[in-house]
């Protein structure tokens, strides 16, 4: 099973980054590249002297249905060939020494990437192989490094993991999702005459049952119960299950037969 038969319905999404992966070693890397980009809304994959040619079959095993990446993936000879369209580029790079040119995070470099593709420019990211990374002649060709500011004891990547990492924040980086949300499934977020109903209901059985017996503390005790439902977003299905919990208790529990 190569995963040729089927795949995912991908397709380029707008001016996207090319990602450009140099000298390639492993089929499978390149077949989990391609799946970390479609995660990211990637599309565009450019192979630089893949070590063991191409197309691999290994590739569409690991890629997960994205198929389509890998079909119109294109080699190249050079990296001056697989850039020669290029506007900007910029090269991920975990250690860059003895170069002087600007270095930005994962995100920074996400937001550069954004600006330029809405002015129209085609960009590329560039990678290295898996085992030794880009090597200065491969980052003379890019205008800007990008570094991963990961645990300085340990920063170990496999391919996919790095493409994924600019993936991710390429997508972030025009993603409007909140970054905070209550799930509420079939139901809704109580409002405030709900919440007040219940409360009034609560209120009321406490009253019955002589748990507010103490006039003088009454105020503060109703008060802190109406805090405690105000605090978070009750769902007006978790206080309907609530009302029937206050009737339940208000009844005396009827003698087993």
């Amino acid at each position: 099973m190569t995963g040729r038969d089927g795949g995912a319905p991908l397709e380029p999404l707008g001016n996207t980054p090319v990602v450009i992966l140099v000298r390639p070693q492993m089929a499978e890397n390149i077949g989990t590249t391609a799946r970390a980009m479609a995660n990211g809304g990637l599309f565009h994959l450019r192979l630089v002297s893949p070590r063991d040619g191409w197309p691999q079959d290994r590739a569409w095993r690991t890629a997960s249905g994205a198929d389509r990446i890998l079909e119109a993936a294109t080699v190249h000879e050079s990296v001056d060939d697989a850039i020669a369209d290029l506007h900007h580029v910029y090269a991920t790079c975990p250690r860059p020494r003895h170069i002087v040119k600007t270095v930005m995070t994962a995100r920074g470099g996400a937001a550069e990437l954004r600006a330029a593709t809405e002015r129209g420019l085609k960009v590329g990211l560039m990678f290295g192989p898996e085992r030794a990374g880009l090597d200065n002649e491969d980052m003379a060709r890019a205008d800007a490094l990008i570094r991963y500011p990961l645990n300085p004891t340990f920063m170990s990547l496999n391919l996919a993991q790095a493409v994924m990492i600019m993936a991710y924040e390429w997508w972030m980086a025009a993603d409007a999702t909140p970054p905070r949300t209550l799930m509420t499934n079939e139901t809704h977020v109580a409002t405030k005459g709900e919440l007040e109903n219940f409360v009034s209901h609560l209120v009321r059985e406490l009253d019955g049952c002589g748990f507010l017996r103490n006039e003088q503390k009454r105020p503060g005790m109703v008060r802190n119960l109406r805090h405690f439902f105000t605090r978070g977003e009750v769902t007006e299905q978790e206080l309907r299950t609530l009302h029937g919990v206050v009737r339940e208790l208000a009844h005396p529990r009827r003698a087993e037969d």
